[in-house]
């Protein structure tokens, strides 16, 4: 038998669907206690757990006599933070599907163990070369269990974000991660691809990033060519 959920936790969702949805921004300010009481007829009580559910998560802050502000979020995963390839680079960024979102087999070339359960499914696939300006700086290859995001394969990107789209569209947070570093030599299509000569170092990074949806793990391989941008603390999908 389900458990009724409190009133304060359907009033945090809600905000927190808002948010994830793009209806608050970063830096914007949320309805007040006082707003929240009149609009949804609870108790202050009430309103201050759903803000202090929503400052648990990381999706706001209070401002001192101002009110609660709607977070920048960075995730920080191990070595690695999340955000927004053209917001953590600049200007100037371009990313190219070598392969669109496609339902595929899972791949030797996962670094990471996929789990029993999720090999027993297919998977969504797609592959994107990453460019500062006009030098391309990032393979990026992703993979994750088809059962989880209906229709996926046939939609477009919010922005062009893996990551907002997931948020936005389909109320899905990345919340942690498993990730391994490797020096690797480029064979020869990757060669091709970043303008290179075969054998030229790369850092290959393998990353299980693990979400608020339980069945969805998503499993990514990306080859990075750092002699003219190197890599910061941060991941852009």
């Amino acid at each position: 038998m389900n458990k009724i959920k409190p009133k304060y936790r359907h009033i945090q969702n809600y905000l927190k669907e808002q948010i994830q949805q793009g209806n608050y921004k970063p830096g914007e300010l949320l309805p007040s206690e006082n707003d929240l009481c009149k609009r949804f007829s609870i108790t202050r009580t009430t309103a201050r757990k759903a803000m202090d559910g929503l400052i648990n998560e990381g999706f706001i802050e209070r401002i001192h006599g101002k009110g609660s502000r709607v977070k920048e979020r960075r995730h920080t995963l191990g070595l690695l933070n999340v955000k927004g390839f053209s917001e953590a680079v600049g200007e100037g960024v371009k990313t190219v599907f070598l392969q669109n979102p496609q339902k595929a087999k899972w791949s030797n070339e996962i670094g990471l163990p996929v789990s029993e359960n999720e090999k027993k499914t297919s998977c969504i696939y797609f592959e994107r070369l990453r460019f500062v300006g006009e030098t391309p700086v990032m393979l990026e290859k992703n993979w994750f269990s088809d059962t989880v995001l209906p229709g996926f394969e046939k939609s477009e990107f919010v922005d062009g974000s893996f990551f907002k789209t997931l948020s936005q569209r389909y109320l899905i947070e990345v919340v942690g991660s498993t990730q391994e570093i490797r020096a690797e030599y480029a064979h020869e299509k990757q060669g091709q691809l970043f303008g290179i000569i075969k054998g030229t170092p790369l850092l290959h990074i393998p990353i299980k990033f693990s979400t608020t949806t339980p069945k969805l793990n998503i499993y990514s391989e990306l080859y990075c060519e750092t002699s003219s941008y190197p890599v910061a603390n941060s991941y852009f999908i």
